[in-house]
């Protein structure tokens, strides 16, 4: 005679729901090579754009700053959020927290045929600069983002200890760092975003390049 115990539906049914998740995560993320094959376009001054940021921003790891370039590379709009590190890696939460951010500092480009402007993503994260599930997920949100609010995915910049690193690129340097002071603005090659008075979308962009 033989003894055992038959799992539960109940059971059955909650590692099934468990295991699609995790499916429809990694479905939620680009792989270096997917991102490098995209064309996405070059940054011209990646380290004046990354300076520049981290001079207004002054990130630490876990928060994602997220930037509006025009045609010519200049600083249109920026904001910054901190990520909640208690919740798995998801490209569609990340997508719709950088959604929310663009939604709040600069209006939607829906209406033009092609995007004349481009947003990039820097995110401060702990680690080396490899690329983790986090930076596949990140790029995953950040394309997504991007399309719904009518803009032309740009580069994701990760910052470590190490420095910054364009993925997809190669291109990065050891300063700043997760751990650098933040150098004046005035250092950081980067005019200030231009500003329209009475305009609910600049006021939010004062109080978030503020932070």
């Amino acid at each position: 005679m033989t003894f055992g115990f038959a799992p539960s539906t109940a059971t059955s049914a909650t590692a099934s729901s468990v295991s699609a998740d995790s499916d429809n995560r990694l479905a939620r993320m680009l792989e270096p090579a997917e991102w490098a094959s995209a064309g996405i376009p070059l940054l011209r001054s990646p380290r004046e754009v990354v300076g520049g940021l981290h001079s207004r921003h002054r990130p630490t790891p876990a928060t994602a700053v997220v930037a509006v370039l025009d045609h010519e590379e200049r600083l249109t709009a920026s904001a910054s959020f901190v990520r909640r590190t208690t919740v798995a890696a998801d490209g569609w939460e990340f997508r719709n927290a950088l959604l929310s951010q663009l939604r709040r500092v600069i209006p939607h480009d829906l209406r033009r045929r092609t995007p004349v402007r481009t947003a990039v993503l820097l995110y401060c994260r702990d680690g080396d600069e490899r690329w983790t599930e986090e930076d596949g997920a990140w790029m995953w949100g950040l394309r997504d983002a991007c399309t719904l609010h009518g803009l032309r995915c740009g580069a994701y910049i990760t910052l470590t200890r190490g420095g910054w690193q364009v993925l997809g690129e190669g291109r990065g340097g050891r300063r700043p760092s997760s751990l650098s002071e933040p150098s004046p603005l005035a250092d950081a090659g980067h005019e200030a975003a231009p500003t329209r008075p009475g305009s609910a979308a600049v006021e939010a962009l004062r109080r978030t390049a503020a932070r």
